[in-house]
């Protein structure tokens, strides 16, 4: 995963758990606007989530941000 899609994502994983607590859950989508206007870089995130790690459609924010801050 790119960089730049990382960092976002982490932020991402913070802010939410920061709103709703250490058990908030989320999917790849969070990442994204509600339109796909990077169907690359979506699909990126897609292949890392379903592809790569074999993740359920809906984990544990806290889950990912681990797995994103260890460089897997």
């Amino acid at each position: 995963m790119r960089p730049s899609l990382r960092q976002k994502a982490i932020t991402i994983c913070t802010d939410k758990i920061a709103k709703k607590g250490d058990t908030v859950g989320l999917s790849f989508y969070a990442f994204f606007a509600n339109k796909n206007d990077d169907p690359v870089q979506l699909m990126e995130a897609a292949e890392w989530w379903i592809k790569i790690h074999a993740l359920d459609h809906f984990e544990k924010a806290a889950k990912i941000r681990a797995l994103l801050q260890s460089g897997q």
